[in-house]
């Protein structure tokens, strides 16, 4: 795991845009309603990562998890001796196409083991990274499932769900901002009315408000875990005018500030 971490740091310092995130911490985070957005890999490299509401899911360091869109779950990271470092892989819906989705057993997370082969996989992928063009970043995740399914990890592919409206509009929030994306620029770039939205949507039981604060919010500790952006930007960047209301509302979500967080982050 040594080369993988060595790698992975060393890929960072590139500093430019990279198709994976790391999360690090040097004190424990403890973090509330964390959304999953997308099917997520999260390699933990070294440190102890917890989930769930009793913390029933552990990965250990050499372990990684694979977890299915949720709209909450509470997480654990934990440095132990060292610091808690972690690779997060997000995966795109078409990563998926053309593999057998096993629908009928819905499961929302598969963990197991990083083996050799596993990381070498997860290691040309970050080496790729830099200078690789964008559309074959999609094909080297795929690589990676169907190497986790070659391992006899299948169940990962009952982990996806069909993409539903809440994906679309999340997906929207994040790439084309908060402050400018209108109620009726929305419907005509889903092209329905505000009233069958806002139907749909309560069939697949959320709102356009609840779903820009969950994408608002998800960007913003995104931000706060990958970045040394000052937490005003990072306030005004997910839509917040006051700085006073983003800690607000961060706090209400995850359980602690946007201040707490950064101090996890930092030596005394």
């Amino acid at each position: 795991m040594a080369n993988l971490l060595s790698t992975i740091k060393n890929t960072l310092l590139e500093k430019c845009e990279l198709p994976f995130a790391v999360y690090t911490s040097i004190k424990e985070q403890k973090l509330l309603n964390v959304p999953i957005a997308k099917p997520l890999l999260i390699v933990v490299l070294s440190g102890d990562k917890k989930l769930g509401k009793d913390n029933e899911l552990i990965c250990h360091s050499g372990d990684f998890i694979f977890l299915s869109n949720s709209p909450a779950i509470n997480m654990r990271n934990i440095p132990n001796d060292k610091e808690y470092f972690a690779l997060l892989i997000e995966f795109e819906y078409q990563d998926f196409n053309g593999l057998q989705i096993n629908a009928a057993n819905k499961k929302d997370y598969f963990i197991g083991k990083t083996t050799s082969t596993l990381e070498k996989c997860l290691q040309q992928f970050v080496e790729i990274s830099p200078w690789a063009p964008k559309q074959l970043w999609s094909l080297r995740k795929r690589e990676i499932i169907l190497l986790l399914c070659h391992m006899g990890h299948r169940e990962i592919l009952s982990l996806l769900d069909s993409p539903q409206i809440k994906d679309r509009l999340h997906e929207m929030f994040v790439k084309q901002g908060f402050h400018e994306l209108t109620m009726e620029e929305i419907c005509e770039q889903l092209a329905m009315s505000e009233s069958t939205l806002r139907r749909k949507l309560k069939l697949e039981g959320t709102s356009v408000q609840e779903i820009k604060d969950q994408a608002r919010l998800g960007l913003a500790l995104h931000l706060l875990q990958t970045t040394r952006h000052s937490i005003s930007v990072i306030a005004d960047k997910c839509g917040y005018q006051s700085q006073s209301r983003f800690t607000e509302r961060f706090k209400m979500r995850f359980g602690l500030t946007p201040s707490e967080l950064r101090k996890t982050k930092m030596t005394d």
